[in-house]
């Protein structure tokens, strides 16, 4: 029997895992079905908690030396253009939270951990390599691949993402919940964005059953385009190439300084946004599910990416805590990070309602409660989310006399 921990999956939150194990003396076999190591998107937010996750990991430097930090979040109204309002990530926001905010390409971020776990000597990584199921025998599971090959480990780590074929054996919940809301992404040069808005901020565009994301990417070199329309899309769709007409369609009610953005978008693909449920345990025995096989969440809090990185923090602490009790370990990581993730995910569902999307009313609610709070109130309402390390539960110690749906 191999003694190394098996992780399904290459993606970020699987290669994290790797790093995170391997900087602990534990061996892993990372198993990835796709032909080579890459991710497929653009842009990812990272907030402090992700810099957090860095550091733990040993990759902070690294993270750092590739990310864009910019200077603002703000919320812009899509039907009027005004302002909403903005939190500034100053020099006030890093000493609050003891990091940055920055924004980096998806691709160079798994770069920065697929180089490390390269690089180190208690990896085996793997490709065209794709998890099918697994048994147990209470002293080590074995996996079969889609190749009909067998690997056995004295663990598995379900990091398959969305569609894990862990969780189907694992949790057995069904299809992911789809939410209707139809994401296009595209990658813009630097010049060919409206110099106008060529801000240095993660700029959210929220208007009625629509929104439009930018910010810089790569020092500067491309614009990341992310504009969601709430269209009622009945079925999963990822990655499929799609017409600018088509883009279009949904945004014909924003103002023309919003939606002049999208008409400088290019090479559109189509994602339709789906979730899951929060679910209670993840964890079989010697097998355990981290990242989006866990807990995949609507992008709306910017922190997909970000919890997988926790989750890998997370289980890396328990297994070296604990390296002669592996079946509690995995118990104990599930118990620390099961309500702060399913906080992250039923919150994504509510933001994407009453901040991305209202009309009327609604939405003027909407602006004059973002616009009343100052900088160090808006501090105060994302302490829960930003000032954990991952080692935490739902509600840290600073935020235990705040509501939870602010």
């Amino acid at each position: 029997m191999s003694d190394k921990i098996i992780i399904a999956g290459g993606g970020i939150g699987g290669l994290a895992t790797a790093i995170g194990l391997a900087q602990k003396g534990i061996g892993s076999i990372v198993l990835e079905k796709a032909a080579q190591l890459g991710e497929i998107g653009a842009g990812i937010q990272l907030g402090p908690n992700a810099f957090h996750a860095f550091d733990y990991l040993g990759v902070g430097d690294q993270a750092r030396a590739m990310a864009v930090y910019i200077d603002n979040l703000r919320l812009m109204d899509a039907i009027s253009g005004d302002e909403i309002t903005r939190i500034p990530l100053d020099d006030a926001f890093r000493a609050r939270f003891k990091n940055p905010y920055a924004v980096v390409h998806r691709g160079d971020l798994h770069g920065v951990f697929l180089k490390a776990c390269v690089a180190h000597p208690l990896i085996n990584l793997r490709t065209n390599s794709a998890v099918e199921s697994y048994d147990q025998d209470g002293a080590s599971v074995t996996v079969t691949l889609s190749s009909g090959e067998k690997v056995v480990g004295r663990a598995l780590i379900g990091a398959d993402g969305l569609w894990s074929n862990i969780r189907k054996q694992l949790v057995g919940d069904g299809m992911p919940r789809v939410s209707g809301h139809t994401t296009y992404r595209s990658v813009i040069p630097t010049e060919e964005m409206p110099e106008d808005l060529r801000w240095n901020a993660a700029t959210l565009w929220a208007g009625p059953k629509c929104h439009i994301v930018h910010y810089p990417l790569s020092g500067w070199k491309v614009f990341n385009l992310v504009v969601t329309y709430h269209n009622d899309a009945p079925e999963p769709v990822a990655g499929k190439p799609v017409s600018h007409d088509e883009v279009r369609k949904g945004f014909e009610h924003v103002n023309p300084v919003a939606r002049q953005i999208i008409e400088k978008g290019k090479d559109w693909k189509l994602w339709v946004l789906c979730d899951r449920d929060p679910v209670s345990n993840w964890v079989d025995g010697r097998v355990a599910l981290l990242g989006d096989a866990a807990h995949p969440m609507l992008q709306y809090f910017a922190q997909g990416a970000c919890m997988a990185m926790e989750d890998a923090v997370c289980l890396s602490a328990e297994l070296d805590a604990a390296p002669d009790d592996l079946e509690g370990a995995l118990q104990r990581y599930n118990a620390r990070r099961r309500l702060r993730t399913a906080r992250v995910q039923l919150q994504s569902r509510e933001i994407g309602q009453h901040v991305y999307h209202p009309a009327g009313a609604h939405a003027e609610l909407r602006n004059a409660v973002m616009n009343s709070r100052s900088a160090e109130e808006w501090y105060d309402q994302i302490d829960w989310l930003y000032g954990s390390t991952g080692l935490e539960g739902a509600v840290s110690a600073e935020t235990r006399k705040r509501p939870m749906f602010t």
